[in-house]
């Protein structure tokens, strides 16, 4: 599993170019005080044959000192190397270990678990393409298991594994795995997480670390090592919007005039046009310069210097970008932000803030929320401590460029500095205001303009029913997926349209092909695609019609919320009350397997709820009846309530 090659003693400079051209991932380890993560990654490396053998012996010496393992070898002194570490047994700093496999380089953070050093752990997750998420098997999902998931979906971190520690020591039960899964779906379902894993390992003894472990034979899935080197991570970088800070300004001599930095994202190529931030200049690369000679192109993460067609003036903290995809350039944006100093956050106090390349003075206007990393609710709060992380709006002196930290985390990141001790107080992340986590509940909202009035209809609803011979109204098919609503929906519109009535079905997947493309999978989205239909459905039945309305709605209230735009006197809730395992053994798209793999968040019935209406109208069990008999009953019911004759 090393890096070793053939072509070390055949071709050295073949195999270091080889070498060169590896794919880099970037990860970490994190996880509450004591849950394995430096034995983790000290075990990688003997398993893996990865440490040097002076190394191993001073390790091996060491271990009978100050080893944790009562003598025996103890892995994780391989990264606690401070003092201070070996002496109370836990990691204090961010250590780094380097190691590569014949495909890939990986560049690993160990970073400490303990709440204190929070900020350390949020240094390392800054540059991470994965995150290991470490639990001990003992104690479950604990508190700062909580933090750490959450500044890892806060910073970005697409690819997570959830590495259930110690299995040793609860006899590698299943179901202790299972349930930490479980529990750990559940709070993650509220998090940003596209890409999740579960794994189960005995770190101190390597267990599913490079080798298959034959102490947990109902486990099938990869070993850490095998995971590590094939986890897909070539979507990750942004090669659509080129960004490139210039750090700066290279003038040798008066024939050759270069701007320093690093490709933050995206492409660019010689010939390109190009427009530099805030002058809004526009010229052409002329050329693009590095140590070991000129490129016809560059991409994210390297760092070249570009030379420009035309004498435009560009200085250090500038941006370069194409003309038609320019970032924001304003002075007041909205961030997230881990305070990591000891000293409070002090709202109205002027602090250095440093973006990409740029240094720009300015203050925290408005602590807008406190996030409790327990329950992710939001918390009213005056200032935030250390390690506190909370909502705010920042106003600085002059405009800076950036995206949003979803889009771009090179110029969607900053730093917030003291200007007088130029200690580093905060990180911070831009907040797209477009972003689901940003979303406002528009329920209530009132129109924006003031001068608005409602129009009404020449034709009265006596009119309307006796043409349809009908008296309009919603019907909500609501239940999981799989349940069998689109199918109930089509077929009932079937037979109210051969039985003479008007209706038609308004379908949540088609919902979000159109009007509500620009909608996700979070609560927050959900809750306003309902929304959005529920002001349809209410057209529709202005104009007599039947609205037969399939959708998933988990939320009783937001159920409710429906009823009142549609009107309660004619919205009715039909449950289709199929179990889950039924709807999984239907859906034939394969919705509820990547659930189950983390691949899709926030999905009912695995990773976030769904509330049974407790006062539907009608509740068929799809799962016994066919859809004719499921027809059958909700015209009935239609019947019953005198909507139909």
């Amino acid at each position: 599993m090393t890096h070793q090659s053939e072509l070390i003693a055949d071709d050295i400079d073949a195999y270091l170019a080889q070498h060169e051209r590896k794919e880099l991932l970037r990860l970490l380890t994190c996880g509450s005080v004591d849950d394995g993560k430096s034995t983790l990654i000290g075990r990688l490396f003997y398993d893996a044959k990865l440490i040097y053998e002076d190394t191993l012996k001073t390790l091996e010496r060491d271990s009978r000192t100050v080893g944790t393992t009562g003598g025996g070898f103890d892995p994780a002194l391989f990264t606690d190397g401070l003092k201070a570490e070996r002496e109370q047994g836990i990691t204090i700093d961010v250590a780094y270990r380097y190691f590569s496999t014949a495909r890939r380089k990986f560049i690993i953070a160990d970073t400490p678990g303990h709440e204190q050093y929070t900020r350390n752990m949020a240094t390392g997750a800054s540059t991470s393409d994965l995150a290991i998420i470490l639990v001990d098997a003992r104690h479950g999902v604990v508190t700062q298991t909580r933090r750490h998931s959450f500044i890892v979906s806060l910073l970005g971190i697409r690819h997570v594994l959830v590495a259930v520690n110690k299995m040793d020591l609860v006899d590698f039960d299943e179901q202790v795995f299972e349930r930490i899964r479980s529990d750990y779906r559940s709070f993650a379902a509220r998090l940003d997480v596209p890409d999740l894993h579960f794994m189960p390992i005995s770190a101190l003894h390597g267990d599913n670390i490079v080798d298959a472990s034959t102490n947990m034979p109902w486990y099938g899935g990869s070993t850490l090592m095998t995971f590590l080197d094939t986890v897909y991570i070539g979507s990750d970088r942004n090669l659509e919007d080129l960004r490139f800070p210039v750090q700066y300004v290279n003038r040798p001599s008066l024939d050759f005039r270069g701007f320093c930095g690093t490709v933050g994202s995206g492409i660019i190529r010689r010939g390109d046009e190009v427009m530099a931030l805030p002058s809004r200049r526009t010229s052409r690369i002329k050329s693009i310069v590095t140590f070991d000679g000129e490129l016809q192109e560059a991409c994210a993460s390297q760092s070249v210097t570009l030379t420009l067609e035309d004498e435009i003036d560009v200085s250090r903290g500038d941006m370069i970008v194409r003309p038609g995809n320019i970032p924001r350039l304003e002075q007041k944006f909205e961030a997230m932000l881990v305070w990591m100093h000891d000293e409070p956050m002090v709202p109205g106090k002027t602090y250095l803030f440093k973006q990409a390349a740029k240094s720009v003075t300015g203050s925290i206007s408005t602590l807008r929320y406190q996030v409790d990393v327990n329950s992710l609710h939001r918390v009213a709060a005056p200032t935030l401590e250390l390690n506190e992380i909370g909502r705010c709006s920042v106003a600085l002196s002059e405009p800076v460029c950036f995206d949003s930290y979803r889009r771009n985390r090179t110029t969607g990141a900053f730093i917030v500095v003291d200007r007088i001790t130029n200690a580093t107080m905060a990180a911070g992340m831009i907040v797209d205001r477009t972003t689901g986590e940003d979303r406002r509940d528009h329920w209530d909202d009132e129109p924006q303009a003031a001068s608005l009035h409602t129009e009404v209809s020449k034709v009265t609803v006596e009119e309307r029913q006796a043409r349809y011979g009908q008296r309009a109204a919603t019907i909500l098919l609501t239940g999981l997926a799989g349940s069998g609503k689109t199918s109930i929906a089509y077929a009932l519109e079937r037979r109210l349209f051969e039985s003479g009535r008007a209706a038609t079905v308004l379908d949540g997947q088609n919902m979000r092909q159109g009007i509500s493309r620009d909608l996700g999978f979070t609560a927050e989205d959900r809750s306003e695609n309902l929304r959005r239909s529920a002001e349809i459905a209410r057209v529709i039945n202005d104009a007599g019609l039947f609205c037969i309305a399939a959708f998933v709605a988990p939320s009783q209230l937001v159920r409710r919320k429906a009823a009142q735009v549609v009107g309660e006197d004619r919205f009715f809730v039909v449950h289709l009350s199929a179990p889950v395992s039924v709807c999984r053994e239907r859906h034939s798209d394969g919705q509820y397997e990547r659930a189950d793999r983390g691949e899709i968040a926030n999905f009912p019935g695995v990773s976030s709820p769904y509330e049974e209406p407790d006062d539907a109208d009608l509740v068929l069990p799809t799962h016994e009846w066919p859809v004719h008999q499921c027809v059958d009953a909700i015209l009935k019911l239609l019947e019953e309530r005198d909507l139909i004759s």
